[in-house]
């Protein structure tokens, strides 16, 4: 009991070690604390963007919430502050055990409910809480270690908890994705959580607490632990089980890269899927029409020289192939794991006709924006076959700035197509790609194609769609912008070009006609100082 008013006053408490070196203990303690803290909060953002998309929207929602929490946990720390050390304790294995899962659960809500977006808020708060919560009640037990000036006390925690942002911030990307991936890296990050919260309390502050308070640590600590080991020994099964849920029964494929998670499925050539980062990409299905739509129209004129952006599948580069006068292909992809997948699965590369083995094909692994600055080459056809340009990571990709570097790049009388989007379903992100390629110095031709052929006038069905992406929803239709740096005419099929599968000359002109007729007027080009496409998500 009077150890308790003396705390309670702010009396020295009873240490096992001198109290300098429980003052070190406890700026150690503070500085694995904010590592973790940091990585739960890197980890948010990532998983968001990888669940949701828009990276932009998910970082600000993620640090907005979590920055009020904060301030809402450093409120109610306040009550705590009599019972410093064990509350501390309490708090860090919770904030261990919501941190450490957080991946888990969110990663299960997408896979099994079709929805991230409350967990993604709900995890920020309670997050952002109990790391609020730490400061004032580290303030109290640096205090009660060894007695210092206010102002010195503070200085001293946010130096270690500045500086162990700093690692956590450097281990997230560097260390902890790259080695043991989303789920596990969060898993770990928990357990040394809970350790360093746990060996603090439990070890420098044991005198403070009553024999039943000991007890509960210890077993609330142990318990998170094991629960976390036990989550880190099963996540492989669980893993397994979200992909089928996400993906269907037959996943051949998955790995994480370090650009994005790649993902096959299907059986052989003709059910092939592929997905990045959770987004549909390509489907045997219809893969020859989207491609065809892309590539043929561009190849109407010279094309000797051709440079594929993007498109590291091989699929755009078998349609250019198709030309018997191309002389080379620089195909520019900035993850290598995607052309390795091309050339060496059984099913991918059997699809793209084994693209890579031909040597007029030369293969770059670099971001295409950066790679264009230092190229010095001219092209006389460039196909854009990148992501959407509403993935916030692909953004720059549809920038003015970008398609100036494109003008640059090809020869006179060089063409430019651009996979810009459906002109229906997200118009205003079409008609920006639209004003961000005019901007960038070329003349623009739009064109739409449907995702399914028209029916065959015998009445017979036409062949099936693309399957649901990773929203849930089938593509309704494709929407391409055919550039130039002089005018640009109605797209179709010059001479020489091969016989597509599932596209004719009529349809393309038709698929111009009718993008035309969507057209919305004064659309403001994106750049790379103001991004736009962000407003049609």
């Amino acid at each position: 009991m009077i150890d308790q008013q003396v705390s309670l006053r702010g009396g020295a408490a009873r240490l096992p070690v001198r109290p300098r070196t429980g003052r070190f203990l406890v700026l150690a303690a503070v500085f694995v604390c904010a590592a973790c803290g940091l990585v739960y909060e890197l980890e948010l953002v990532a998983l968001a963007s990888y669940l949701i998309g828009d990276s932009v929207t998910q970082a600000s929602v993620v640090l907005s919430v979590m920055v009020f929490a904060m301030g809402v946990g450093s409120l109610l720390a306040k009550r705590l502050r009599c019972h410093a050390a064990v509350g501390f304790g309490l708090i860090e294995a919770a904030l261990a055990l919501i941190g450490g899962s957080s991946a888990l659960v969110l990663y299960a809500s997408f896979a099994w409910l079709g929805e991230s977006r409350y967990p993604v808020v709900g995890f920020s708060l309670a997050i952002g809480v109990l790391i609020g919560a730490e400061i004032p009640l580290l303030m109290t037990l640096i205090q009660r270690v060894d007695r210092q000036d206010a102002g010195g006390a503070v200085a001293d925690l946010f130096a270690a908890d500045y500086v162990g942002a700093l690692v956590g911030g450097l281990a997230f990307p560097f260390l902890l994705l790259p080695m043991l991936g989303q789920l596990t890296g969060a898993l770990v990050t928990g357990a040394v959580n809970a350790a360093a919260g746990g060996a603090l309390v439990l070890w420098v502050f044991r005198r403070d607490l009553t024999p039943r308070s000991r007890r509960l640590l210890f077993l609330v600590n142990v318990s998170v632990i094991l629960a976390l080991a036990t989550a880190t020994f099963l996540v492989d099964d669980f893993e397994r089980a979200a992909r089928r849920a996400v993906y269907g029964d037959q996943v051949r494929v998955a790995v994480q890269t370090g650009v994005q998670e790649v993902v096959l499925t299907g059986t052989d050539r003709d059910s092939l899927d592929l997905y990045l980062d959770g987004r549909l990409r390509v489907s045997a299905r219809d893969e020859h029409r989207y491609h065809e739509a892309l590539v043929h129209p561009a190849m109407n004129g010279p094309r000797a020289r051709v440079l594929v952006l993007g498109g590291g599948d091989g699929l755009a580069a078998r349609e250019v192939l198709r030309y018997a006068d191309v002389r080379s292909v620089t195909v520019v992809e900035i993850d290598p794991a995607v052309t390795r997948l091309a050339r060496t699965d059984p099913a991918l590369s059997g699809l793209n006709d084994h693209v890579y083995r031909d040597p007029r094909v030369t293969v770059v692994g670099a971001d295409a924006f950066t790679w264009l600055r230092a190229d010095r080459h001219r092209y006389d056809v460039v196909v854009s076959d990148l992501p959407d340009p509403g993935v916030t990571a692909s953004t720059k990709l549809y920038s003015a700035e970008f398609y100036g570097l494109i003008a640059e790049a090809l020869a006179p009388g060089g063409r430019l197509v651009v996979h810009a989007g459906p002109p229906v379903a997200r118009p205003q992100t079409f008609w920006t790609v639209e004003a961000s390629v005019r901007a960038g110095g070329l003349a623009a031709r739009p064109y739409r194609i449907p995702a399914r052929p028209p029916a065959p006038a015998s009445g017979s069905a036409a062949p099936p769609g693309r399957p649901g992406s990773a929203d849930g929803r089938a593509p309704e239709e494709w929407g391409f912008l055919l550039a130039a740096a002089g005018p640009v005419g109605e797209p179709g099929l010059g001479a020489g070009a091969p016989v597509p599968r599932s596209l004719g000359e009529e349809e393309l002109r038709e698929g111009a006609r009718a993008a035309d007729r969507l057209r919305l007027p004064d659309r403001a080009p994106s750049t790379l100082i103001h991004p736009r496409y962000w407003e049609d998500a």
